[in-house]
């Protein structure tokens, strides 16, 4: 065993009535990853709630906040591939502590910042890279190492706990950032890291085989967990995987699914509704309602993309996301409007990620899947910082964010269409990922 007492104990002791119950430990495994993936969209998303305290208290403008915003995307994402590279080599479990306490220690330390420098350093760089070591990788991992049936459902559950993050602490943070103030927001997501913390300490393990477990839907067990050697290295995968036309659709149409995500509405959302004369706990109910939706949508396109082509599924989700974009400056921000767009657009919000998960291990296999899939989530966050700041500066420079909004829902348009010149990847439902051919 890997895990020694007493908590390889208590996973044992977990698993043993599980066992009898005829229910897999992975799923207890993809419990604990929901809850840190969580918690952690919830220090994600947090600085939207932020951006005007900040600009109250320290006189920063929305330009200058959003570039501190714009480097934490970019670690967040260029941080994926080498979190791969690290968690084959030192598990999962290592790797998801160390994040937490990056980002616990970044958020503290921030509480006491008075200078910009501060936050470009506190939640650019240090809360980047913890977040980056816990991104949607994570997810990609658990989901091809625990599970060989049911994996698109499993990774629409676990990107599914980001919506879930938005639904249950923006809602909270927004309260408590009004009542008591933004310091004692922030103590309130370090709280839950802590949380999320020990319940991994206790629970999660890297691989079936330290339980002496197979996958989840199939029957082979080695008894042994395998060495931890490295599979592949991040830029040795990035060097291959680049070599293909797959490789830069699925980037180019991720950095848009990012674009039109994180960067402008998780970032610039509220501050948006702010313009329209919604206040800050109204505009966080509004992306909680969407992160109700979403949690349906992601789930259900993990369902789907077990069973149907993910070319098309993707063709849809980014076709309609840039039909709500379009739709919202029109909606006149009433509570009819807003609640149209809150259900049309989250429906979609990360519904891509399943499809492109599978399309990605099936194109490259189940070893190097977290690897080549940890870059394209690169181009992910690439794309939300470059519109986190584009939708900051065009608020500071043209008093509007609405440009922004048009920018990046016919960016969507484009990435439906790009998705369609992927090649049918020939994958079957559950079919495992290792077995497939690698197209370019």
């Amino acid at each position: 065993m890997t895990i020694t007492a007493p908590f390889g104990s208590l996973s044992n002791a977990v698993a043993a009535p599980l066992a009898r119950r005829n229910v897999h430990y992975g799923w207890v495994v993809a419990g604990v990853t929901f809850l840190t993936m969580l918690v952690t969209a919830g220090a994600v998303g947090a600085p939207g709630v932020l951006i005007l305290p900040l600009q109250k208290e320290f006189g920063w403008d929305t330009a200058t906040i959003s570039s501190a915003l714009a480097v934490r995307f970019v670690l967040f994402g260029l941080m994926g591939p080498f979190a791969a590279q690290l968690m084959n080599r030192y598990g999962p479990r290592r790797i998801v502590l160390l994040a937490l306490l990056l980002i616990v220690g970044g958020l503290l330390a921030s509480l006491f910042m008075s200078e910009v420098w501060q936050l470009v350093m506190l939640w650019g760089v240090v809360v980047g890279i913890g977040t980056g070591l816990t991104a949607l990788v994570l997810g990609a991992t658990i989901a091809t190492r625990w599970f060989s049936r049911s994996r698109g459902l499993v990774v629409g559950l676990l990107t599914a706990s980001s919506a879930t993050g938005q639904l249950i602490v923006l809602p909270l943070l927004a309260a408590l950032t009004e009542h008591l103030g933004w310091r004692a927001a922030l103590l309130v997501i370090c709280g839950l890291l802590l949380t999320a913390g020990l319940a991994v300490t206790a629970l999660l393990r890297d691989r079936p085989e330290d339980m002496d477990l197979a996958p989840y839907g199939e029957t082979a067990v080695t008894g042994t967990a395998p060495p931890p050697v490295v599979s592949g290295s991040a830029l040795g995968a990035l060097a291959e995987a680049s070599r293909t036309g797959v490789f830069w659709v699925l980037f180019a149409t991720f950095f848009i699914c990012g674009a039109s995500t994180n960067g402008l509405i998780q970032t610039h959302f509220i501050p948006l509704c702010a313009d329209y004369g919604i206040g800050p706990v109204q505009g966080a109910s509004v992306l909680a309602a969407m992160g109700v939706f979403d949690f349906i949508g992601t789930v259900a396109s993990g369902w789907l993309s077990d069973r149907y082509d993910n070319r098309w599924l993707l063709f849809w989700y980014y076709g309609l996301r840039g039909l709500s974009l379009m739709f919202l400056p029109f909606s006149d921000f009433s509570f009819v409007g807003l609640s149209v767009f809150a259900a049309f657009y989250g429906l979609d919000w990360i519904a891509t990620v399943p499809p492109t998960v599978r399309l990605t291990a099936a194109r490259f296999g189940r070893e190097k899947a977290n690897l080549v899939f940890g870059w394209v989530f690169a181009g992910h966050q690439l794309g939300a910082a470059t519109i986190t700041y584009g939708a900051g500066l065009s608020r500071t420079a043209l008093s509007s964010y609405l440009p922004a909004f048009f920018a990046a829902g016919a960016l969507c348009i484009l990435a439906a269409i790009l998705v369609l010149t992927l090649s049918r990847p020939g994958d079957r439902p559950d079919a495992s990922p290792a077995a497939l051919p690698v197209r370019g």
